[in-house]
């Protein structure tokens, strides 16, 4: 798509915009160029959330699309959020100023002016009210660098709008949680296919988080690929020791792939099954007989059985099945 109007105002400049690959960043995105500025959409990856929907979308508009984890920084905002939860484990306020304060730390390397988003003016109760979008944009640093293109003209006037780099007028006046009008730009602009706008973060979902939360309390320092866990199988604690079962076999597989040294691994030994990843903490240590045991039970119950096994009729995975353990 090209721009509809280069002459609304851009003089060259570029937006970093930050891209979920939902219908909002879409249309934020597609919206500044028709006003003339350039774009590179920034998404973010975490264990909460991946870069697919927005390598799709960027794709489908033709934007050139760079991916950032900030799986360490972001856990730290999630075990001590300043703006506290939503409803689950999402510390949404904090986590966009993140973001923002990501964006306008690499605002020179990537050679752009502004950092735009896709938010819109009371979509979200919580995090996208009118002192949320304040606090973002203050607590990130960046100020009033950061346009919300789809809401601007009912926001203050950001600098790229003084400056003259984007017209206000160009800009849109969205608000509320009716998506009727995001639809029919998309429409019009030929963009047929977007993301659900309740998809994405797992930091959303009540399993989830309950899984989380149990984590939190048992292990305060634990990291990313702990988290990763979390998304697989089933779980149970027993002492300080997570036990994790895979429930078919691509969760087997992945389980596998996501065992560390110092893990255990363990299945059935006459018949096919879950497997069970055994992880202690703190990390380093290793599961005892009891924890042993309680693997034991579970796996001899979700198994072909269905009947508690003993640790003897268990046998451990061979290090050398390990993905990141071969040589």
């Amino acid at each position: 798509m090209t721009p509809a109007d280069g002459g609304a105002g851009g003089m060259g400049r570029r937006a970093l915009v930050l891209f979920s690959g939902g219908l909002d960043s879409m249309l934020a995105a597609e919206l500044l160029r028709r006003c003339g500025v350039e774009v590179t959409a920034l998404t973010f990856v975490t264990p909460f959330f991946g870069s697919s929907n927005a390598e799709r979308a960027a794709g489908a508009l033709g934007l050139e699309l760079v991916v950032a984890d900030i799986t360490e920084r972001h856990l730290e905002v999630l075990k001590n959020p300043r703006y506290g939860y939503g409803k689950n484990m999402n510390p949404c306020i904090d986590c966009h100023a993140l973001m923002a304060r990501v964006a306008l730390e690499r605002l020179g390397e990537l050679r752009a002016d502004f950092i735009a988003t896709g938010e819109v003016l009371g979509e979200r109760p919580k995090s996208q009210n009118r002192q949320a979008l304040e606090l973002v944009a203050r607590h990130s640093g960046a100020g009033d660098l950061l346009l919300r293109p789809l809401s601007a003209r009912l926001l203050p006037e950001t600098r790229p709008e003084r400056e003259g780099w984007v017209r206000r007028d160009k800009l849109l006046d969205l608000s509320g949680r009716s998506r009727r009008r995001q639809m029919e730009l998309a429409e019009e602009w030929g963009i047929g296919e977007y993301e659900s706008p309740a998809g994405g973060c797992l930091l959303t979902d009540a399993g989830f988080s309950a899984r989380l939360r149990e984590l939190m309390l048992r292990v305060p320092g634990f990291d990313g690929a702990d988290a990763e866990l979390l998304k697989v199988g089933r779980h149970a604690w027993t002492g300080s020791t997570l036990i994790v079962l895979g429930r078919r076999h691509a969760e087997n597989q992945h389980l596998v792939e996501l065992a560390l040294p110092g893990d255990m691994l363990l299945k059935e030994r006459d018949n096919p099954g879950p497997t069970a990843l055994l992880r202690a903490f703190p990390r380093g240590a290793s599961p005892n007989r009891r924890e042993i045991g309680e693997a034991a039970r579970l796996l001899g119950i979700y198994g072909k059985q269905k009947k508690p096994l003993k640790p003897q009729d268990l046998v451990e995975v061979p290090r050398g099945d390990w993905p990141h353990c071969t040589t």
